[in-house]
């Protein structure tokens, strides 16, 4: 479980727009479990793969973004088995079976049948990491997804994401600026700054005793500030 935090414009999301290939790289490889993902090995060299590859690679990545993102005409059921039948050619009373489950995981089986609009922007945000798993991903990622939730419904989606983190074997990449979570949550934070990872280390180093100067005045200004 990692946690990505940082001042804004410090690249943050893009790392994790780069794990979807919502955004292309400049240079390097990256791997995920042990595979490159928008690479193939061909002859001992790595080239450029072609699209099949990076589907099936990226299939193993779910992410869960800041403003929710979910399908307005369709219901919290229909959003989370989507998906499933669309792109693993899951039939359909399975997906169903995995939807419910899930939605009850977080708390909102009793709005299966509900449409975005019917629900808070917690309620909202939970569908969106129901939605997530129902892949079956290896790898979730959050992008701030409490940024645009009133502070009252902050807790309950930070709640989820804690039992996800207790009950199933996922790696978890965050950026987040709920600095309590991260310390208490993470296994590793990272501190992006100008586009690069400028500390890294376990929570206690990190907010215990920052190296860099400017993570320093980081925590500083945000603890501060409450």
């Amino acid at each position: 479980k990692v946690s990505i935090i940082g001042p804004s414009g410090s690249g943050k999301t893009t790392v994790l727009r780069m794990l979807m290939t919502l955004e292309t790289i400049n240079d390097g490889v990256i791997w995920v479990e042990g595979e490159p993902l928008t690479h193939m090995e061909k002859n001992g060299k790595l080239v450029p793969a072609d699209l099949a590859h990076i589907r099936r690679v990226r299939a193993k990545i779910g992410m869960v973004f800041q403003s929710f993102n979910l399908f307005p005409h369709m219901t919290a059921l229909q959003n989370c088995i989507e998906a499933p039948i669309t792109v693993l050619g899951m039939k359909r009373a399975e997906a169903e079976a995995r939807a419910a489950e899930l939605l009850n995981m977080v708390g909102l089986s009793e709005k299966k049948d509900h449409y975005p609009s019917q629900l808070s922007g917690g309620q909202q945000q939970r569908v969106a990491i129901a939605r997530a798993c129902a892949m079956r991903p290896k790898i979730m990622l959050f992008d701030e997804v409490t940024s645009a939730l009133d502070p009252e419904l902050v807790g309950e989606v930070l709640q989820v994401i804690r039992q996800l983190g207790r009950e199933h074997d996922l790696t978890m990449l965050m950026v987040t600026h709920q600095m309590g979570f991260a310390k208490e949550f993470s296994d590793r934070v990272c501190f992006f700054y100008q586009g690069k990872i400028c500390e890294q280390g376990s929570p206690s180093e990190l907010f215990g005793a920052p190296k860099n100067e400017r993570t320093r005045q980081f925590l500083h200004a945000v603890l501060e500030a409450g």
